[in-house]
């Protein structure tokens, strides 16, 4: 009996470290896992409809959908935060958020300061202007007023053609504000991304505004995602963008929010 009872107590204590064995690989992957998914903190400027814009109190558009989509495939959780264009260039450089997705260009200047993801959209700049405007071109922008939002590559457009220092360029925090001063008589045309102007005439059918496109003057431009300089997150971004592009899983956010196939192999050649 004294023996058989030994016996007992060895074999509930060796059950006993087996639970604790099994307990610490569950948490490795299981419901109760200490490593659950890392939660990325991604600053935008909700005001630039239809990439990113309010919809209530919630964030919607294109880039959301393109974003949840890449980190979903990375194996992460995004909070995206409504931080507004200047600051959210600050957030990133001070690495206070772990990246910036806001229609950002890519371009030499700020690739100085941010890593940038593979391309993921192709836009150029487009003018928006009143019906019967006498603006067919880039150049019939001498001499008239012109509302662009301040840091981006439309008011670099702009400031190329008539001068940095022009005072016929009117510079707003956004271009839901440089649109407004448009459909308000304050400025003559806006400058900013073509699928932006285009939605808004689109849409806004009773302010009677129409596109005009200048190829020659508005060069291609790609958008990325934008990190801080050095950032690990960068590569594993850019094979998930790689992933959705080759699964179909951008194309079908892409057709849903636009209404026409990308050309994906154009934006796999910028990489």
């Amino acid at each position: 009996m004294k023996k058989l009872s030994l016996l007992s107590i060895l074999l509930v204590f060796s059950m006993l470290l087996s639970a604790c064995g099994t307990s610490e690989q569950d948490n490795g992957s299981g419901e109760g896992s200490t490593e659950e998914k890392k939660t990325l903190r991604v600053v935008t400027d909700a005001a630039y409809a239809p990439f990113e814009y309010m919809d209530g109190d919630k964030i919607v558009g294109f880039d959301v959908d393109f974003v949840n989509a890449v980190a979903k495939e990375a194996g992460y959780e995004v909070e995206i935060v409504n931080a507004g264009w200047d600051p959210l260039f600050v957030e990133v450089k001070d690495k206070l958020a772990d990246f910036g997705m806001s229609a950002i260009t890519i371009n030499d200047d700020r690739k100085q300061t941010y890593d940038f993801s593979h391309a993921y959209f192709l836009s150029t700049n487009k003018i928006l202007v009143p019906e019967g405007s006498d603006i067919k071109s880039a150049a019939d922008l001498e001499g008239k007023v012109v509302a662009v939002q301040n840091g981006t590559t439309g008011q670099e457009a702009v400031e190329g053609l008539l001068g940095a220092n022009n005072s016929n360029i009117k510079k707003f925090e956004n271009t839901v504000l440089a649109i407004m001063e448009l459909k308000g008589g304050g400025a003559d045309a806006v400058v900013a991304d073509n699928t932006v102007v285009e939605e808004y005439a689109k849409n806004n059918p009773n302010d009677k505004f129409v596109v005009v496109e200048d190829t020659e003057a508005f060069a291609a431009e790609y958008y990325g995602l934008m990190f801080p300089k050095g950032s690990e997150l960068k590569a594993e971004f850019d094979e998930a963008i790689n992933a959705i592009y080759e699964n179909g899983t951008y194309a079908e956010i892409y057709k849903e929010w636009f209404g026409t196939e990308p050309d994906v192999e154009n934006l796999k050649a910028q990489q």
